[in-house]
């Protein structure tokens, strides 16, 4: 049973998601944001990282097809998917955002086999472009990817028609909505600020 509650709780207490609900985060791409994400902080945090491997863990058990590699997407997804590899005493491999500049010019690190059974592991999704990057090059291998698990999503609908449209089921083990949620509970926001909240990842979905 995945305790996404739970989760969105260790995140938000270790920093590796932070809230500001006036929407004082800039991204990157110019964007106001309430939340910041930054789940490479998990790795310093040895009792979170247990809980996401053994999260991650359980999903797979659930599964009717069961994996016979774990492939961490770079750079963020790798340690997870080392730990979650020897977790379930697996083989792991890894894939770089492009093909490295010299010698075999690999794009994916570690041996995969035709026909292989993969999960893909990366740590945020968002539009869902990078893990779908790696999904595909593995796809291209020859392997057949099963799942993409990610630890935290922020919802947003352009990710489900993205993944959707490749024909590759993505799932994490928590998300913004059941975030937001925690956050009313433990008193950190208001309802109004948590329907805030939704609305803006909506808009920004509907944006996109």
């Amino acid at each position: 049973m995945l305790k996404q509650k739970e989760m969105a709780n260790a995140l938000y207490e270790i920093d590796a998601i932070q809230i500001r609900p006036d929407r004082s985060f800039v991204w990157t791409s110019g964007i106001h944001s309430p939340i910041y994400c930054d789940n490479r902080l998990t790795m310093s945090y040895p009792h979170v990282r247990k809980k996401i491997v053994e999260q991650f863990a359980a999903i797979i058990e659930g599964m009717n097809e069961k994996p016979d590699v774990i492939a961490g997407c770079a750079t963020a997804g790798i340690p997870h998917a080392a730990w979650l590899a020897e977790y379930l005493d697996l083989p792991m491999a890894y894939v770089r955002s492009k093909p490295k500049g010299h010698g075999k010019q690999n794009q994916i690190e570690g041996k995969i086999e035709k026909g292989d059974n993969v999960i893909v592991i990366e740590d945020l999704i968002s539009t869902g472009g990078s893990s779908l990057d790696s999904a595909l090059v593995l796809r291209e291998a020859g392997a057949n990817v099963l799942n993409v698990l990610a630890i935290f999503s922020y919802g947003l609908e352009k990710a489900s028609v993205n993944f959707s449209e490749v024909n590759l089921p993505f799932q994490t083990i928590t998300n913004f909505d059941i975030l937001a949620e925690a956050l009313v509970e433990k008193g950190k926001v208001t309802e109004e600020e948590r329907k805030d909240l939704i609305q803006w990842r909506d808009d920004l979905g509907n944006n996109n």
